[in-house]
C-alpha cells in the first residue's frame, strides 16, 4: 500500500512492503505525506490538472511511465506520461494492461463474501474446517484462525514473501533471472510460511500477509471445486465485461496493449534498471497475480461499492475495518482499504505491487468518482500524490 498492499510490496526492495504488501510501518510512512490539510477540489478540470502534475512528478522521480484513468459525474478522463519502453522510447497507452499485484485481494475477498451470501460457508469458519492440516507447525494452528482473519490480515500467519530464501530467489537480480519462470503452487507457498513462527496470536493485532490470500484462494477451490481464477472469471470478470482483466496462472507475458515493466532487483533504489516484464506470476498466486487495465479496475470498484456484486450485509462486512496501529487515516476491511485523504474525502480500494509494477485503484463510497493508475517501475514515485491530486487537488 502506498497504502502499499501489493503482492510484491517491495519498492526496488528498498521498502519491503509486502508483495507489494503493506506492513503497518509501510502504511504509516506512506500516509504521513497526506497528513497536512489541502483544499477540496474546485472543479473537474482543475482536479485533473493536479492529477497530471502528480503523474509528471512521479516520472521526474524516476518512474519510467504512468497511465491513469479517472471517472466521475463529468465523464471519463485518461492520461499518460513518461514512456512504456525505455529502449524504444514508446509512450504508455491509456489502454495498457498491467500486473495489479494485491488489487487481486479485493477480487478474492468478493468471491468469498458471495459464497457466504449463498450460505456455502461462513467467514467465522476456521481455516482448518476447509483446509484440514494445512496451517500447522511452528505455532501456526488453523483451528484458531477464521476465514475473516485471513481477509483482514489479523490471522498472524507469517508472510511467505518475507522468507529470506524467497527474497533471494525472486527479488534480487541473480535469483530472479535464474528463477523468473519457475512455478510455485499454493501448497508450496503456504508450506514455506509454515516454516516460520506466527507474527502474533490470531485476532490480537494486524499484519499484512500474502499467505492469508493464498489460503483464501485455496478455500475458494475447496468450497466450489473450481480454482479461484475460474470463480473470479465466472462471478466478476464476465458479468462486468472486464475484457482486459485476467488471472494468468503461469502465463509469463502480459497481453497487449501493454508496456514493459522495470525493477532495480536490489536492496537499494539506485543502480541498473532491469526489464522484468516476463515472469511466472504463480509466485503471487491468489495474493497478487491478476492483470487488468485502469478502466476495468474503475468498473470493478464502482460496481462493488454500489452494491452490484454483494448484498448489503456482505458489503457492510467488507467495509468493516480494523485499525492499523500508528495509521490514524486508514483502515483495512476484507480486502478493501478505507483511506481518509487530506481534504476529508474517503476513498475505498486497494494498492498493489509486483515486479516492475505499482498500481492503485480507489473509489468514493457512492461509486461516483474512481481513479486507477499504474507506474511501470517499482522503486520510486508517489502514488499518494496522484490520489490526492485527483480527489483533493485545486
Amino acid at each position: 500500500m502506498r497504502v502499499r498492499t501489493g503482492w510484491a510490496g517491495r519498492t526496488g526492495m528498498a521498502g519491503r512492503t509486502g508483495l507489494v504488501g503493506a506492513t503497518a510501518v509501510a502504511v504509516a510512512a506512506t500516509l504521513a505525506g497526506t497528513a497536512t490539510a489541502a483544499p477540496a477540489r474546485a472543479d473537474h478540470t482543475a482536479t485533473h490538472t493536479a492529477t497530471r502534475t502528480a503523474m509528471d512528478a512521479a516520472v521526474k522521480d524516476g518512474v519510467p511511465g504512468v497511465t491513469a484513468t479517472a471517472k466521475d459525474t463529468h465523464g471519463t478522463w485518461s492520461a499518460t506520461t513518461g514512456v512504456g519502453n525505455l529502449r524504444t522510447g514508446a509512450p504508455r497507452s491509456t489502454a495498457d494492461r498491467y500486473r495489479v499485484g494485491s488489487i487481486t485481494k479485493t477480487f478474492v475477498s468478493t468471491v468469498l463474501l458471495q459464497l457466504e451470501a449463498e450460505g456455502r460457508l461462513s467467514l467465522d469458519d476456521t481455516v482448518d474446517h476447509w483446509l484440514p492440516g494445512v496451517v500447522t507447525g511452528n505455532g501456526h494452528d488453523g483451528t484458531k484462525v477464521a476465514i475473516r482473519q485471513l481477509l483482514n490480515h489479523t490471522s498472524g500467519i507469517f508472510d511467505y514473501t518475507n522468507d529470506p530464501g524467497f527474497v533471494r530467489t525472486y527479488f534480487l537480480k541473480d535469483g530472479f533471472f535464474q528463477h523468473r519462470y519457475d512455478t510455485e503452487t499454493p501448497d508450496q507457498l503456504v508450506h514455506l510460511a509454515m516454516t516460520h513462527q506466527p507474527v502474533f496470536a490470531p485476532g490480537t493485532s494486524w499484519s499484512y500477509s500474502n499467505t492469508n490470500y493464498v489460503l483464501a484462494g485455496m478455500v475458494i477451490k475447496r468450497v466450489t471445486g473450481h480454482s479461484y481464477a475460474s470463480e473470479i472469471r465466472h462471478r466478476i470478470i464476465d458479468p462486468l465485461d472486464l475484457h482486459a482483466t485476467s488471472a494468468p496462472g503461469t502465463r509469463v507475458t502480459v497481453p497487449h496493449p501493454s508496456s514493459r515493466a522495470y525493477s532495480k532487483l536490489a536492496e537499494s533504489t539506485t543502480g541498473p534498471t532491469y526489464d522484468v516484464t516476463k515472469l511466472n506470476p504463480s509466485l503471487a498466486s491468489s495474493a497478487g497475480e491478476m492483470i487488468a487495465n485502469s478502466s476495468d479496475l474503475n468498473r470493478f470498484y464502482t460496481a462493488l461499492l454500489r452494491g452490484k456484486l454483494l448484498p448489503p450485509r456482505q458489503l457492510k462486512e467488507m467495509k468493516t475495518t480494523v485499525k492499523i496501529d500508528g495509521v490514524p487515516n486508514a483502515g483495512y476491511g476484507l480486502g478493501l482499504i478505507d483511506r481518509k485523504l487530506s481534504c476529508g474525502v474517503h476513498v475505498w480500494g486497494h494498492d498493489g505491487g509486483i515486479h516492475g509494477s505499482t498500481s492503485s485503484s480507489v473509489t468514493t463510497a457512492d461509486g461516483h468518482h474512481s481513479l486507477s493508475f499504474n507506474f511501470n517501475g517499482d522503486w520510486s514515485g508517489d502514488s499518494d500524490a496522484v490520489i490526492e491530486g485527483e480527489f483533493c487537488g485545486k
